[in-house]
């Protein structure tokens, strides 16, 4: 039979002729408390690399997502009970190795939730909390070191040039809540002046009639004033140069 029409060729066609990769969605799933950026993790409760330490994710449902960014929102939901954090897609990562089962391929994003607001589900797999730093010694399943570290070079990497950090706040915050909360992404102290003037002067936040006492002193509370936490400011943040550096470049310097 000769095809002579498009809706003839799709009539005819099988998608099962073709091999087709295994299709998930992962998720570093990052939030701030106790003073440390931490990320969470499950527990796999099946083969394979059960028993494992992993980042959230799983299969996309091909009948009832309608697109990638659906089976993300699922898989979250499903892991954290909030429905609607910020959602980035970081990266596509397949091969012939990364899966045990098969050739596979992962959509990786990364979110930020507001630890406050985080309800722990009962769920399938035991999840935890646990500092970025010691997730990344840890061995975890597949390639999710690689997709940790992919994920979370992003997240510092947008942190130095958008107001993301804010959708980790609270409605009413002090800007000095704010600036630790930059700190502790990019594991770097940053100048109180400058930072102060980049939010205000950039109309990020705005001034609320409440404050709070800090110390001994009252302290002016604010809150978000944009329509999106992916605000792009004009310039990236300067961060300081560590001790090693200016000694390089002075010596640089004095040769």
């Amino acid at each position: 039979m000769t095809i002579q029409t498009e809706q003839e060729f799709l009539a005819s066609y099988d998608r099962r002729d073709y091999d087709a990769p295994l299709l998930t969605v992962d998720m570093a799933i990052f939030s701030v408390f106790n003073g440390q950026l931490q990320v969470l993790l499950i527990k796999r409760p099946n083969f394979p690399a059960k028993d494992q330490w992993a980042l959230p994710g799983g299969f996309a449902d091909l009948t009832h997502d309608q697109d990638l960014m659906a089976t993300a929102y699922r898989k979250l939901v499903e892991k954290t009970g909030i429905s609607s954090p910020y959602l980035e897609q970081v990266a596509s990562v397949g091969n012939a190795k990364r899966d045990p089962r098969g050739w596979a391929v992962t959509i990786l994003y990364f979110a930020l939730i507001d630890f406050n607001a985080y309800q722990h589900q009962a769920l399938a797999e035991y999840s935890e909390w646990v500092p970025v730093a010691k997730a990344q010694d840890l061995t975890l399943a597949f390639d999710h070191n690689e997709l940790l570290n992919l994920a979370l070079e992003r997240l510092t990497s947008k942190t130095r040039y958008t107001a993301l950090p804010a959708s980790l706040m609270p409605e009413l915050f002090t800007l000095t809540e704010l600036q630790t909360i930059y700190e502790i992404i990019l594991g770097q102290s940053l100048d109180k002046k400058a930072f102060r003037r980049r939010m205000i002067e950039a109309g990020a936040v705005e001034e609320t009639n409440h404050s709070k006492i800090v110390g001994k002193r009252p302290a002016q509370l604010y809150r978000y004033a944009l329509d999106s936490f992916d605000f792009i400011f004009p310039r990236s943040l300067e961060l300081p140069r560590n001790k090693e550096g200016e000694d390089k470049q002075n010596n640089e310097l004095s040769d």
